[in-house]
């Protein structure tokens, strides 16, 4: 609350006067907080907390203390908006420098000598801050909420509080009224905590709350002091002044833009590949004025692959050189392999970072290519947001599983473990898909692993071509000689049928691989005239464009459910990995009699 001075009416009486803060008493508070701060550097010469790096490794740990607070208050005032989301932006910072870390025993941990100062330069933005009985906008406002999440979590798991200042006013918040609060500010109003074992730390942000765990093995849990009760968590402040709402203009502190969000972008589109399906989906009228992260500009630079419209963005960024770069890089590898693959990730994330740094607190929705999605997952960008995803292929864990199907078939193979992602990888996508709104694909299979979120696009049909059937034995296998697009499973009904084989792509299982088959060179430009199928039993596919082709030019397509054609007319799906299914399948759509059938 403001402050009061007690005014004589003259007649015996009196009333209390509200005192508003000046820029003389700002000056003297920067004064004094400056001898603080600077008293608190020079303590910590002597023994200065250690800062810890997070860690990926997960131990034999159980939870000992977790609490829960909410982001976002429903009853704050419109005009708080942007410190609302302030707030937000600066809690995810934040939370990258202390989700993960791993405190020995005996050590202390302290809050800002973990995550340091909070400044713009560090990615931290205007939020809510109560200084002086108001609350003001200042850069990093906001992380009392996160202080007092890990403190009220710290309680339940039985730590020891080296370090804790509660608010000086009991207004901020339900938890200050009962002396569980925990403020902070730089550097000398601190939290510190300690414990007698081993304990880990985690915060996360959901697009609802901030989630705080503390961790410890169970030998050490068992010793812990008694979990405190848990308390009502309910919105933050309500008695206080705010300078977004106070409409008092004679304040120094006051300006016409505190708190209003003007013009702010609720999304922003994250994207790499262009696929005509993602075109035509950023088109719609619900990502019309968002903010759009491209790779580069596709029509400028005349890159089919990255030919993303920037009509109806509000704002476009590319990255342009980060993208150049990428592609140099990969045309130094080869096209398939597991080297070119690890690169892939590499670049991956490069691009991912590019993007996160260019998002702004406004960005409440994103809609992220899912290559990009587990970094910036791991980077904390997505906390406090809501998001849709770009499946492009399936989940890392489903693609292991059919990976793991085709080698087991097919042990022989040289090419099936060229793709195997880091399972600490795996396992960050699958967190991260699981929290998504939705799954974007065209792609059957796909769609029905994402159950209930599943937002299915309808393919993209090319033009049609005009295709001369052949004379009943000829199929294309649309792809090179790969385990996991059903090579082997071609070969095997090629020779069983005697067909002729078209193979648009190269032979990477072995010069000799297609040994006891009549092989037919490819017509790049016409490669469907003289073709009486088109066969693809992949064990994983996720871009079927040459099938797509093949159905809008009315040729019949044999493929297997992981190419994702479900319910298109001119498909016949087959098992991945069944011979005998794709012998059958053939028979079928085959032109008879052909002499080739009685073999």
């Amino acid at each position: 609350m403001y402050n009061f001075a007690v005014k004589s009416l003259g007649n015996g009486t009196a009333h209390l006067e509200e005192k508003l803060p000046t820029w003389q008493g700002a000056v003297v508070f920067r004064m004094k907080a400056t001898c603080f701060q600077l008293r608190r550097w020079l303590l910590d010469q002597r023994q200065r907390p250690a800062r810890y790096t997070p860690s990926v490794r997960i131990e034999a740990a159980v939870c000992r203390g977790e609490w829960r607070a909410d982001l976002w208050h429903e009853s704050a005032a419109p005009q708080e908006r942007l410190l609302q989301l302030g707030k937000v932006q600066n809690l995810r910072v934040a939370a990258r420098s202390l989700h993960g870390i791993e405190v020995p025993a005996g050590e202390v941990l302290s809050f800002w000598r973990q995550i340091g100062r909070a400044t713009r330069l560090r990615g931290y933005t205007v939020g809510r801050e109560l200084r002086e009985g108001c609350l003001i906008p200042n850069v990093g406002g906001g992380l009392c909420l996160l202080s007092g999440a890990i403190y009220n979590a710290a309680l339940a798991a039985g730590l020891e509080v080296v370090e804790r200042h509660a608010h000086s006013n009991p207004g901020v918040g339900p938890l200050a009224r009962v002396g569980r609060d925990a403020t902070v500010f730089w550097n000398y109003v601190d939290l510190r905590l300690r414990a007698p074992f081993p304990w880990r730390l985690e915060v996360r942000l959901t697009s609802e709350h901030l989630i705080v765990r503390v961790l410890a093995v169970e030998q050490a849990a068992e010793s812990g002091a008694p979990s405190p009760p848990l308390l009502a968590q309910g919105a933050g402040a309500t008695h206080l002044n705010s300078c977004a709402t106070c409409g008092i203009n004679s304040c120094f502190r006051h300006s016409e833009n505190d708190g209003t969000a003007v013009g702010e972008e609720h999304t922003a589109v994250l994207v790499d590949d262009w696929q005509p399906e993602w075109g035509a989906l950023v088109k719609r009228e619900e990502y019309a004025g968002a903010f759009l992260c491209r790779p580069m500009d596709g029509e400028r630079f005349r890159k089919a692959n990255y030919q993303w419209s920037d009509a109806g963005f509000s704002r476009v960024r590319s990255a342009t050189v980060l993208t150049l770069r990428r592609g140099r890089a990969m045309r130094r590898l080869r096209e398939q392999g597991a080297a070119r693959q690890q690169a892939l990730l590499v670049w991956d994330e490069k691009l991912a970072r590019a993007y996160a740094r260019r998002l702004r607190a406004t960005h409440t929705h994103l809609l992220i290519a899912q290559n990009l999605l587990p970094f910036l997952w791991r980077e904390g960008v997505l906390g406090g947001r809501t998001f849709d995803v770009l499946m492009s292929r399936l989940p890392l864990d489903s693609l292991h599983a059919a990976l793991k199907q085709a080698a087991t078939m097919h042990p022989e193979s040289t090419t099936c473990s060229d793709f195997q992602a880091p399972q600490e990888l795996v396992a960050t996508e699958a967190e991260a898909l699981a929290a998504a709104d939705r799954w974007i694909t065209p792609h059957s299979v796909i769609a029905q692993l994402a159950g209930s979120r599943a937002a299915l696009t309808p393919w993209h049909l090319p033009a049609a071509r005009i295709a001369q059937r052949g004379d009943g034995c000829r199929v294309v296998f649309p792809a090179s000689t790969l385990c996991r697009k059903g090579a082997y499973e071609v070969r095997e009904a090629a020779r069983r049928l005697g067909l002729e084989v078209v193979c648009l792509g190269g032979f990477l299982e072995g010069a000799d691989f297609w040994s006891g088959v009549c092989l037919v060179q490819p017509d790049p430009h016409h490669w469907l005239n003289g073709i009486d199928a088109v066969v693809l039993p992949a064990f994983v596919e996720h871009h079927p464009r040459r099938l797509l082709e093949a159905v809008a030019s009315g040729v019949p397509v044999i493929a297997s459910t992981a190419c994702g054609l479900a319910s298109i007319p001119g498909v016949t799906e087959i098992r991945a990995g069944d011979v005998a299914d794709l012998v059958q399948g053939l028979r079928e759509v085959l032109p008879q009699p052909a002499a080739a059938m009685s073999h």
